[in-house]
């Protein structure tokens, strides 16, 4: 199956359908475009690819199975990384020697797919284009435009996708942010401007097309933080996603204001900070302590950011609820705050960790519980997804990144926006753009790969 040059197609091999694991295709003039690569991980009990069932323990990734592309990757002109999350890039060095392409993204995305690729000796193997935003490059038959808008991590990108027949635009994952902190912002005239152009179909976030209102600026969130830190009088573990360079900012300015020395616990987030410090994006005057001396220093003295905001094993928090971690033991009186929410499936892992906190007798501050935020989402709630199609106008709204009830609340939001016509779909489906605008049929049975994280064998 090889689109021609009448053809503009959309296919996602993941990420439609659920929330994880992106990989989508587009396809014109016998050309394919890759956009995103990323992995999820099985919950317990959910099955694997190879058939068994996940208990408690680091679970192997998962990720698209990529036999289409793989077996057409002499028609696939390049990949795409929209931004540094998991969900999107994770899945690159576990699948890129089937794909052999080049791949392009953003100086902050490719210095911490640097570092992955590192891991799997094909740092030097994979030729990484580092696209600047505003800038336009031709891959195979598409045109592309990177785009600004905002996120949870910084330079995410938006992509305009052009062709001699039709306009894609194809949003990534976003939010509206007004106050960013790290990174570039974003402008209503550039996707004002698209509209005036002519936008086909748009490809959008769904994550949080059930949630009323507009998104929490990471900004609104250092008065909440402040005051949970002035208030505790032990040690602070504050618990993020350790992407978040904006949130350790923002951690950075309370740990100067309130008197603590700041410290990492937890390998993600110290390679996202030396990844922003490469990047240019790391505020020179958040510095941070190594680690290892957080345990020599007075207890109201110490505001630790660690791992494991989803109960997940071996991160560090969970290291410090067992008593086990190298650098400090928590104790009664000590301060424990989440500042992230529970990703759907992550509840019961969550829930087990805060008892194990309490019963040490440390007070754990969480999201739901505070009465002021401490936490912001990086998805667009209802508010912002109608801006969204108010400034674009596509003719078609293709709803992805989510599951069933959050693409069908998207899809309800595109036609009160007025849009004409809305296509709501699954992995595998084969949306077509041109010629035949709106239809769409499934032509790929897509799967699950299962992968061993350390011996990179597959377990399917």
């Amino acid at each position: 199956m090889t689109p021609d040059h009448t053809d503009l197609w959309f296919l996602p091999l993941g990420g439609t359908g659920e929330i994880g694991m992106n990989l989508n295709l587009y396809g014109h003039d016998g050309d394919w475009l890759m956009v995103d690569c990323g992995v999820t991980f099985p919950k317990p009990g959910r099955i694997s690819a190879d058939g068994s069932v996940h208990h408690r323990g680091e679970p192997p990734v998962q990720m698209a199975d990529p036999a289409f592309i793989a077996d057409r990757r002499d028609r696939l002109a390049g990949l795409i990384i929209t931004h540094a999350h998991e969900d999107h890039i994770g899945a690159v060095p576990y699948l890129w020697p089937l794909l052999q392409c080049p791949v392009y993204t953003s100086r902050f995305t490719a210095e911490i797919l640097r570092r992955k690729l590192a891991e799997f000796d094909l740092l030097h193997r994979v030729p990484i284009i580092v696209v600047d935003t505003g800038e336009r490059r031709q891959i195979g038959a598409f045109n592309v435009e990177w785009l600004a808008l905002t996120h949870s991590i910084p330079d995410p990108n938006a992509l305009m996708i052009r062709t001699g027949i039709g306009n894609i635009f194809h949003s990534g994952d976003w939010k509206l942010d007004d106050q960013p902190l790290v990174g570039h912002g974003y402008s209503p005239k550039t996707f004002t401007d698209l509209a005036e152009e002519g936008v086909d179909a748009m490809v959008c976030d769904s994550t949080n097309a059930t949630v009323a209102g507009h998104s929490i600026s990471e900004a609104a969130l250092h008065a909440g933080l402040l005051a949970a830190v002035q208030s505790a009088t032990g040690r602070v573990v504050v618990t993020c996603f350790g992407s978040n360079i904006a949130r350790l900012h923002t951690l950075g300015l309370i740990a100067r204001a309130t008197g603590r020395y700041m410290g990492l616990l937890g390998r993600s987030l110290i390679n996202m900070s030396a990844a922003a410090r490469a990047a240019g994006i790391w505020d020179s005057a958040d510095r941070l302590i190594n680690p290892g001396h957080l345990g020599y220093l007075p207890r109201h003295e110490v505001l630790a950011v660690a791992t494991g905001s989803q109960g997940e094993p071996r991160t560090a928090l969970r290291r410090l609820a067992l008593g086990n971690h190298p650098d400090f033991e928590l104790e009664a009186g000590d301060t424990v705050i989440f500042s992230a929410r529970a990703i759907p499936g992550n509840e019961e892992a969550i829930d087990a960790l805060i008892a194990r906190l309490r019963a040490l007798g440390v007070t754990v501050i969480t999201a739901e519980d505070s009465p002021v935020p401490i936490h912001a989402s990086g998805h667009p709630a209802r508010d912002e997804l109608e801006a969204m199609y108010q400034w674009v106008r596509p003719r078609v709204a293709i709803p992805v990144h989510g599951e069933a009830e959050h693409m069908d609340a998207h899809a309800e939001i595109a036609r009160r926006t007025g849009v004409g016509k809305t296509l709501v779909g699954r992995n595998g489906d084969l949306f077509m753009i041109r010629p035949v605008p709106g239809m769409r049929r499934q032509v790929v049975e897509t799967g699950r790969l299962g992968w061993d994280r350390q011996a990179l064998v597959r377990v399917d």
